[in-house]
């Protein structure tokens, strides 16, 4: 299987600008975060106090899919019912058979930050 284009944790921090984004406390455990960061959607989650940063796009449609249920760490497309894992941004179901984008969060004296490609 190929390698996953979409996954930008894969990219070292100097590959990376880092966009300020709020503050720690601004997403709570459950909650989720609509963003736009230069025309790209994403969606920042907080699972069991861990951040997550995926595109809001889901590949099988280009439609939003931040909006989709959550259960673990899988969001499923709230449309024709696609789900990825949001740690990776693998598809787990059809009818998306394309991963999509994660992108590297990091915390930077009490501020979050997200990471996008230079």
């Amino acid at each position: 299987m190929g390698e996953n284009l979409y996954n930008y944790l894969k990219l070292s921090p100097d590959q990376c600008d880092f966009v300020d984004i709020g503050e720690v406390g601004e997403v709570n455990n459950g909650e989720r975060l609509f963003l736009e960061i230069d025309n790209t959607p994403i969606v920042v989650f907080n699972i069991g106090g861990m951040l997550f940063a995926i595109g809001d796009i889901c590949s099988h449609d280009d439609g939003p899919l931040g909006d989709g249920d959550i259960e673990g760490f899988e969001i499923t497309c709230p449309r024709h019912g696609a789900s990825f894992d949001i740690r990776t941004g693998k598809v787990i179901s059809l009818p998306a058979i394309v991963d999509i984008p994660v992108y590297p969060i990091r915390i930077l004296e009490g501020r979050i930050q997200i990471g996008l490609p230079k």
